[in-house]
């Protein structure tokens, strides 16, 4: 099993899916509509604003159970979208964000409709579906959000983070943040005639750190990235216009737009919110109950990035995020996943669904 699971998920790594490459994506999504066609399995495709998404169920159109993957990746080197095993890991781009999730969720449908054949039932009889995406590394606004609107579900699994012995129930919800300045041009040698809005930015973004002092070994708390600056034309020119991008991760402690109202309070600076995207807390559940009864050594953790799961809480559904061992090297250049992880991953997902 594990060798099948290897080779399907490299067919998936070679399609370079990023999201300068719109037609890989679709190129890719074609690829799972057709081996899904092979394996007589039932299944919708849905395009909202260019996205598409992949989602079979049981013929009822609900489901106990939904996993959720995708399939774009984030940009790389053509090296990388050529995958290989060395030292029982797969490398290569998507190898473990989430080409393999999506390779996980499609042979764990044909396994279980087969097995189900066996006792005279078939796919409307599955306990659980799978919902494979084109851009969560984006956002997910027009894949999972879309889509989710689309199926029916109790709980969902978006195997994409954590792994098999740590199952995350939350994860920090997203504050990005824009801070723009005016200053005034005037030529490079006589700067005492303008007015310098990178300065002024810099003043601002110095203000905006005192707000982000806090510290624990845990990182459960809010924080700030400085992650894009734009400004200047010319280097014999006053730069009048600068702005900064903020990158900033909350917990359920804080309030997202109270943060942002305290940081126009603090800066010179115009201060406009880009995009807010709750915090994700997968709630108590019997089927989380039923997985750790599959799984009794797994812990309970959080991370600190975002992934497609904050969009259960739009349909008010419970869920976790789950998944194989990547030993931090997602969007790394050695990204890749263990097999072992791999293998035990299929495994108890494949004994869950077995169990409810």
């Amino acid at each position: 099993m594990t060798q099948e699971l290897v080779e399907l998920t490299k067919d998936l790594i070679r399609f370079k899916t990023v999201k300068e490459n719109p037609e890989e994506i679709e190129r890719c999504a074609d690829f799972i509509e057709n081996w899904l066609k092979t394996n007589k399995i039932k299944f919708t495709r849905l395009t909202h604003e260019g996205i598409p998404s992949i989602i079979a169920m049981p013929e009822s159109g609900f489901a106990r159970v939904l996993l959720m993957s995708h399939i774009d990746v984030v940009s790389a080197s053509d090296e990388l979208f050529k995958p290989y095993v060395k030292d029982d890991r797969l490398f290569g781009r998507g190898s473990i964000d989430d080409k393999y999730a999506a390779a996980l969720s499609m042979i764990l449908m044909r396994d279980h409709i087969q097995k189900l054949a066996e006792k005279g039932m078939g796919q409307n009889d599955l306990p659980f579906g799978i919902m494979i995406t084109g851009d969560e590394e984006i956002g997910g606004v027009n894949g999972a959000k879309y889509a989710l609107g689309h199926v029916s579900t109790d709980f969902g699994i978006a195997l994409d983070g954590g792994s098999p012995d740590n199952i995350i129930i939350k994860e920090k919800g997203i504050l990005n943040l824009k801070i723009s300045v005016h200053g005034k041009t005037a030529h490079g040698s006589r700067p005492w005639l303008g007015e310098n809005a990178i300065e002024k930015l810099m003043d601002d973004c110095i203000k905006i750190k005192t707000l982000f002092k806090e510290s624990s070994p845990d990182h459960w708390h809010k924080t700030l990235n400085l992650s894009v600056f734009n400004a200047g034309k010319s280097f014999n020119q006053v730069p009048d216009y600068a702005e900064a991008l903020c990158d900033i991760r909350y917990t359920e402690n804080d309030d997202p737009d109270q943060l942002a109202e305290e940081i126009r309070k603090t800066v010179s600076g115009n201060v406009s919110i880009e995009k807010k995207e709750s915090v994700f807390f997968g709630g108590k559940s019997s089927y989380l109950d039923k997985l750790l009864e599959v799984c009794p050594d797994a812990s309970l953790g959080f991370e600190h990035g975002a992934s497609d799961a904050r969009y259960l809480a739009d349909h008010d559904t419970d869920g976790i995020v789950w998944g194989a061992e990547g030993e931090n090297s997602l969007h790394a250049d050695d990204e890749h996943i263990t097999l072992e992880s791999f293998e035990t991953l299929f495994r108890n997902l494949s004994m869950f669904m077995d169990r409810i």
